[in-house]
């Protein structure tokens, strides 16, 4: 899943679980209140479910909101706990939160050839 992330805007993750039944306004609403944020800011708003297999993406487009999910079908999303308190990542980093990959610290698959 590829979203098209504005220029400028800043990717936000809600640390610890969410009620994945909330919808637009929920969701909003956790923005302000939970990360003293503002959800009409144009920056990206995720939040994470308990099982850990589910994400949600709210982002304000100038004219209004969208709501984007993800469900994975094998594996969980890596995911901050409450004492990380507010994190904000990278375009890149939620690119890898996307695919499942652990995006604290995402490994390259080769190795480059020794220099010699």
């Amino acid at each position: 899943m590829t979203l098209p992330i504005p220029s400028g805007a800043r990717v936000w993750l809600a640390t610890g679980h969410t009620d994945m039944r909330k919808g637009f306004n929920g969701l909003a609403l956790q923005v302000q209140e939970t990360l003293r944020r503002d959800p009409h800011s144009g920056h990206l708003f995720v939040f994470g479910g308990r099982s850990g297999g589910l994400i949600k993406i709210l982002w304000h487009d100038g004219q209004g909101f969208c709501l984007f999910a993800k469900r994975l079908e094998r594996g969980r999303f890596l995911w901050p706990s409450p004492a990380d308190g507010t994190v904000a990542i990278s375009a890149a980093q939620l690119g890898y939160l996307l695919s499942g990959i652990d995006w604290r610290a995402p490994q390259y698959t080769w190795r480059p050839d020794a220099a010699g």
